[in-house]
């Protein structure tokens, strides 16, 4: 039976006469949702609760740019993708954050005039991958980061590149890719002679074409020359090509600008033209690197393999077939991973059957990425003009395979040294050097730098130095590649997803972007004490880009995880065991489409039932060793195009009852079961349409409860849409409200408060205290950030956010849990005061060379209005020992006693217990002994021990 048939009509969304295709978000409505969410914050009930990062750092993220002071190359600016911009002065050892205050951690390009300390960062990143995230328009901070000043071009969502005048740093020119998944008009060149005041478009191309790079000649401000790049991206596919992809040349500082890559030119022209990369040496000699799209030409056939091949199968008939020797097919069905029930003689019956025809073992091996990873593009080529552009000449001779291999999109950047013209360097997935003008290559790539590769500096005034920024962060050579520095310091790390287990203590589990699966103690200190002991506190259990992780909970050793695409491992971290468990489809199945980020689920009710989303709902009762399908195909069934589309992408199954499980799509399609598959109802029907479901939650306090997040980044859309429903997804409930618009990609319940709600959008966390009618900022701690992650650990009381560009983040949340309508009502609610073990060494330093260690205790509590408090510290007889004043917040308050007493209570205490001695420590203060106490804030009291 079909739930969808009985939906209910009681609720009207307002969605539901949407277009399929979203509108793209205004620049307007995004100022608004800023502006707004400044004004939450600062009103906010949760503004004071702080949030510690706990890392990982050493595996890094994804660097878009850098920017090297040249009188002092130990001084410089890392910008990461949605990590912000990052300042070191002393050659990376270090670093501090700058762009902290900002309304966006989304970075494409920054730009530093040295001279006067101005710096520029245009927002959004510009390699179009599809976790490249808008921004909010060109910033500009004149104090080093500590303000920002946004100077607009806010509708631009990616900027490619921004020069500065050396002459005049109020001249500056830059590059504006533009949106990245819908047209727009702001994009290509634009220019201000005002220092940002206003600005001039110089240079438009089309609404889908916009400019990825901009260089100029060294010597000369005036000659530069800049690439368009024609692209067009959807949640299902990927062009980046077209004929407006070229290569323009200005000679007036970028007022002006005539396209150079013409058909009499030399450089290819066309739709198979990709993205262009560009390195001006002086004003004749240019280079460029360009990601062709164009087929290769079909290479003359090659002796005939005693292998079988998938092309082979796609036009065989079915009496060769059968003909086929058993050893030779054998050979091909194993080495392409088969299941095991297909061997020669089925696999031929199966065919005689008619079940099957010899095509299918072609498609068996197919899937909905195979024209991303399979087609034979030309690739990666090099270019170099000796006229100033006016004629261009590829410099090698050969196909340069291995850099760019299927996205070529990601990268297109090309250097050349300022010494010499023949000293090139080129990336891709590794990087590589060319000491003769790019006729040859040779690979500078090294153990300690990771593979793909978006940013380099060359020391003007010594070639050998290079600074190298990539998916894992900064790299530095002081020998032109043949050594290299890791310096990865800044918590950066782009989580897709995290989770806990429940050992004691908890360990934290998380998936990134091109940087694997990590796992380590919630507690481990961030620091570099590990330098000394070797031992990282953190450890990596699978590489390619981490995917979500399942933990059995009778053994946390047990994990289910793997990477992009659906290739699932189950592993064993006590022995090291890693068994694939990805479910293949039968022989002649359409072969499943799998997502990037495939979801996976163990059964809450049976920790051997693996869940995972295909398009299809897969089922293993073992573990993942076998698979059955519980489901038809849960989506619109996908679309035309190189990126796995019409997949599954949230999975969740109610707590309350085996069976019941929900699941959500990629193509904005919610289902549910309530008889583990038997049959399927669409619940989705009122929803906005084609909208990509982000989460589903299951209740874990009421079995009717259900909550869904949908996510309109696919279409450049940022408005929130949250729902919830009490009665299976018959009705739904808008629980959006006041949070500012910004695609959300999860949400939480509490562990313990129904009414407690946690949410994440791409740029903030949320928390609801009243399941969604209104929502409170998170922000102490931690910047405005994509939120790609959200976990309770209902033991520890700790709550953990995974974001897309600055690691993990946690905090206590026991006092959040008893939120109440009392406890609004209340003056002030006080929280547990925790015991604290006694030392004779407070006060005390080890040696004289370290400071003293001073304990302190937290206290926390909740005020229902802004004004002064004032905190007593009581004896056990209820002597007061020491007060403070505080001003309190409205919400939730939090301070530290550091034990000590005053003079005062000093003597009150003796004189009340005069078997005691209190001596003044090695730092002048007097601290309370073994005993209980007493914290009061008004009328509150809350007990605690020294042991």
């Amino acid at each position: 039976m079909f739930y969808s048939r009985f939906l209910s009509l009681t609720l009207i969304l307002s969605a539901i006469t949407v277009a399929a295709q979203q509108p793209s978000t205004s620049s307007q409505i995004v100022d608004k949702a800023l502006a707004q969410k400044e004004q939450l914050t600062k009103t906010s009930l949760v503004k004071n609760v702080v949030f510690d990062n706990i890392g990982p750092t050493v595996m890094s993220g994804r660097v878009t740019d850098l920017d090297v002071n040249p009188d002092n190359p130990t001084e410089f600016y890392v910008g990461y993708a949605s990590g912000g911009v990052w300042h070191t002065n002393n050659n990376g050892t270090t670093f501090h954050p700058i762009l902290d205050t900002s309304n966006t951690q989304n970075v494409g390009d920054i730009a530093v005039d040295w001279k006067n300390g101005t710096i520029w960062v245009g927002t959004g990143e510009n390699n179009s991958s599809r976790s490249s995230y808008a921004g909010i328009g060109i910033l500009k901070s004149t104090d080093n980061g500590k303000t920002w000043q946004n100077m607009g071009l806010k509708d631009s969502h990616h900027i490619g590149r921004i020069l500065i005048n050396p002459n005049n740093p109020d001249h500056v020119v830059v590059g504006v890719t533009g949106h990245l998944y819908s047209p727009n008009q702001e994009r290509g060149i634009y220019k201000t002679t005002d220092g940002g005041k206003t600005w001039s478009q110089k240079l438009f191309v089309d609404d889908m074409s916009g400019i990825i790079d901009v260089q100029r000649d060294p010597n000369n401000f005036n000659l530069m020359f800049a690439s368009s790049w024609t692209k067009d991206r959807k949640a299902w596919n990927f062009d980046g090509s077209g004929n407006n992809s070229a290569i323009y040349k200005s000679t007036d500082a970028g007022n002006t600008w005539t396209k150079v890559s013409t058909e009499k030119s030399g450089f290819p022209t066309g739709q198979g033209v990709g993205r262009i990369g560009l390195a001006v040496f002086d004003d004749t000699i240019i280079y460029a690197i360009h990601d062709s799209q164009f087929r290769r030409p079909s290479e003359t056939k090659k002796e005939a393999s005693k292998m079988l091949s998938k092309d082979d199968f796609k036009t065989m008939s079915t009496e060769t077939f059968l003909a086929l020797d058993n050893k030779k097919l054998n050979t091909y069905l194993k080495m392409n991973g088969f299941q095991e029930k297909y061997r020669a003689d089925n696999v031929k019956q199966m065919v005689r059957s008619g079940n099957v025809k010899p095509i299918d073992l072609a498609k068996y091996l197919e899937n909905a990425n195979s024209l991303l990873f399979d087609t034979p593009v030309i690739g990666t080529e090099v270019y170099k003009s000796t006229d100033g552009g006016i004629t261009w000449k590829k410099t090698h001779d050969n196909y340069l395979d291995g850099i760019y291999y299927s996205y070529g999109y990601y990268f297109g950047h090309i250097y050349v040294a300022p010494n010499n013209s023949d000293n090139i360097y080129i990336y891709g997935v590794p990087i590589v050097k060319s000491k003769d003008g790019g006729k040859t290559f040779k690979s500078i790539s090294a153990e300690n730098v990771h593979a793909d590769h978006h940013a380099l500096w060359i020391n003007p005034k010594n070639p050998n130095h290079l600074i190298n920024g990539n998916d894992g962060g900064v790299n530095i050579t002081y020998d032109d590649g043949e050594n290299w520095i890791k310096n990865n310091s800044p918590s950066v790390g782009q989580f897709y997803a995290i989770n806990v287990d429940n050992a004691q203590p908890y360990n934290v589990y998380g998936g990134l972007q091109d940087n694997g699966v990590w796992v380590g103690a919630y507690g481990s200190r961030e620091n570099k004490r590990w330098h000394q002991s070797g031992q990282y506190p953190w450890k990596s259990i699978m590489g390619g880009d981490g995917m979500q992780i399942q933990i059995d909970s009778r053994d946390h050793n047990v994990v289910y995880t793997g990477f992009q695409f659906g290739n699932y491992f189950r592993l064993n971290l006590e022995t090291d065991e890693q068994t694939y468990i990805q479910p293949k489809h039968e022989l002649g199945e359409n072969p499943y489409r799998f997502n990037w980020q495939t979801p996976i689920l163990l059964s809450p009710h049976n920790q051997d039932i693996l869940y995972l989303g295909g398009n299809k709902l897969m089922r293993s009762m073992n573990q993942g060793t076998n698979w059955t399908a519980i489901s038809d195909d849960l989506t619109n069934g996908g679309k035309k195009g190189n990126v796995a589309y019409g997949t599954l992408t949230s999975i969740s199954e109610s707590p309350f009852q085996f069976g019941l499980i929900y699941t959500g799509s990629d193509d904005g399609l919610v289902h549910i079961t309530k008889d583990a598959g038997g049959s399927w109802g669409n619940i989705s029907n009122t929803f906005p349409k084609d909208l990509w479901v982000s989460r589903i939650v299951a209740s874990q306090h009421k079995k009717e409860r259900v909550y869904v997040t949908l996510n309109g980044y696919r279409w450049d859309d940022f408005k929130v849409y949250a729902y919830m429903s009490n009665d299976y997804g018959n009705t739904w409930k808008d629980i959006s409200s006041n949070i500012p618009a910004s695609p959300v990609n999860v949400i939480r319940e509490d562990s313990e408060n129904e009414n407690v709600l946690y949410l994440g959008t791409d740029n903030g966390a949320y928390v609801s205290f009243n399941q969604g009618v209104s929502w409170e900022a998170f922000s102490k701690g931690f910047p405005n950030v994509a939120i790609h992650d959200i976990v309770v650990q209902p033991d520890a009381k700790h709550l953990l956010l995974g974001t897309h560009g600055r690691s993990i983040y946690k905090t206590d949340i026991s006092p959040l849990q008893q939120m109440n309508d009392q406890m609004m009502s209340k003056a002030e609610t006080l929280f547990k005061v925790n015991d604290i073990r006694f030392s004779s060494r407070w006060g005390s330093s080890f040696s004289q060379w370290s400071d003293p260690y001073e304990p302190s205790i937290d206290i926390s509590f909740f005020s229902n209005s802004t004004e002064g408090k004032t905190i007593k510290v009581l004896s056990e007889n209820g002597t007061l020992l020491n007060e403070m004043t505080i001003n309190a917040d409205k919400g939730f308050n939090y301070t530290t006693y550091d034990l000590t007493l005053t003079e005062k209570g000093r003597k009150a205490l003796l004189k009340e217990n005069s078997s005691i001695d209190i001596n003044k420590a090695q730092n002048g203060k007097y601290y309370i002994p073994k005993g209980k106490y007493t914290i009061q804030i008004g009328k509150e009291k809350r007990m605690f021990e020294v042991k």
